[in-house]
């Protein structure tokens, strides 16, 4: 079958799309009526409690004289406060991608010294199977790189002669295995779809053991492997900041449902992989990006608020843009006040602008960063808050870096595998059941009608 035949919708998939929709729609109201909280999300945002967590804790509110009130923003890993983290890192003479991974990992930071050997025992790790890139890699590259770091760490199970052993050794194995390599599989997917698609050069460097992750990452992905120390202290603070955030965002969930059948590592890091995807999730920052560029098309004035008030409104309202009616990078399902993320990287990307000469880029977000939360609880109904995201500032300080659009979602997960491997790690050791949510019927019953009754109402 070749390939346009293979990718086309008949009129006859056209027609049996209609009763998929007519037998799978169910009214609104019925899940109001049973008090099915759509999401796992009550209305006003608060997650149905599907489990027990030491890694992380993401807070939106406080309680006020009994009464549960929206508040700032505030996310710990292990306890601590992620802008005490962040302060620590930007103080010290190190990177923290690989400090925070041991804490999220073991559950404490790391002396001087056990860091060091940390460091080197990812360093060991950082390789491929020998002809990985040229048999893997570069056969059928996908135009989309997510796609590709599946099919490549799906790949990675046949290399693996303990695929399947499930004991907490093997799989930490795997899991540090896998936070060194995802880089690789990540910029070389793409450095492989450029070559063959769109006719560029190919390169492929090799990492350098005494570098970090996030300079490895710039020297894999450049030509010349040159870069700056803000460029590199950004891009090490993003991937601090994205590596995790409780067990109940998609991706991270999904890891502790896949781990509780007890399937391999792989599997479930494929699976993940998969979640995150999605555009209302690790795909958020290509949106944001997209946004901002037609926004730029269309008005005139990069100062005048009532006319990028006027534009954000007409995206709410499905007029301009993608016509979905949402303000990519505005908003998110646990934080109302503020995301403290977005607050801890806001800095970061002001001084990469001013060193990139894009100060005025980074007004124009400033702008709409402002405006945005204004227009929607201007114009919806809200049950509780709405602030910009982390993922509002993540595309425009990963394009300042130069990482081509493609790889926004595959950096999210080069950062967010430390946060997968610590839930997967942690379904294990307390040896859970299968997780099983339930689903209520609305279906009715209904009598049986033989071949010849339907050929006859036909």
């Amino acid at each position: 079958m070749d390939h346009n035949n293979y990718s086309r919708i008949t009129p006859e998939i056209q027609d049996l799309t209609k009763l998929v929709v007519e037998n799978g729609n169910i009214d609104p109201e019925l899940f109001i009526k049973h008090d099915v909280k759509k999401g796992l999300r009550d209305l006003k945002g608060k997650g149905v409690v599907a489990g027990l967590t030491n890694i992380s804790d993401v807070r939106a509110s406080a309680t006020v004289n009994g009464v549960t009130v929206p508040a700032d923003g505030r996310l710990f890993y292990r306890g601590y406060a992620v802008e005490d983290l962040i302060a620590g890192i930007d103080n010290s003479n190190h990177t923290g991608f690989e400090e925070i991974t041991y804490l999220l990992l073991f559950g404490d930071l790391p002396s001087t010294e056990k860091l060091a050997r940390f460091q080197n025992l990812l360093a060991g790790y950082r390789s491929l199977p020998t002809s990985f890139v040229r048999d893997i890699i570069m056969k059928a590259p996908s135009y989309d790189m997510m796609n590709t770091l599946a099919r490549s760490v799906l790949t990675m199970y046949t290399y693996d002669d303990k695929a399947d052993d499930t004991s907490n050794e093997n799989v930490l194995r795997q899991s540090l295995q896998l936070i060194s390599i995802f880089p690789l599989l990540a910029i070389y997917g793409y450095q492989a779809y450029r070559h063959f698609h769109d006719g560029q050069s190919l390169f492929i460097h090799y990492p350098k053991a005494e570098l970090s992750t996030a300079e490895n990452i710039l020297h894999i992905l450049r030509p010349d492997s040159q870069y700056t120390p803000l460029e590199v202290k950004l891009l090490d603070i993003a991937l601090v900041l994205h590596m995790e955030h409780g067990g109940g965002n998609n991706s991270s969930f999904t890891t502790h449902v896949v781990t509780s059948t007890l399937t391999d590592t792989y599997s479930v890091i494929a699976a993940a992989i998969g979640s995150l995807k999605g555009p209302r999730h690790g795909g958020a920052s290509i949106k944001v990006m997209q946004m901002i560029d037609d926004l730029k098309k269309v008005v005139k004035d990069w100062k005048d608020e009532d006319e990028i008030a006027t534009y954000l409104k007409n995206v709410l309202h499905g007029k301009a843009f993608d016509g979905l009616g949402l303000i990519y990078g505005v908003g998110h399902p646990i934080y109302s006040k503020s995301d403290p993320r977005a607050e801890i990287f806001r800095g970061f990307v002001e001084s990469l602008s001013e060193e990139k000469g894009l100060r005025e880029e980074f007004a124009l977000y400033e702008m709409v960063a402002k405006l945005g939360p204004k227009v929607i609880t201007d114009e919806r109904q809200m049950f509780k808050g709405v602030s910009s995201n982390v993922d509002f500032y993540s595309g425009f300080a990963y394009s300042m870096l130069g990482i081509p659009m493609e790889l926004y979602a595959p950096m999210f997960a080069i950062a967010r595998i430390s946060g997968w491997c610590a839930h997967r790690l942690e379904e294990l050791v307390n040896k859970g059941k299968i997780i099983r949510p339930a689903y209520k019927p609305i279906c009715p019953e209904k009598a049986y009608i033989t071949m010849a009754e339907r050929d006859a109402k036909a």
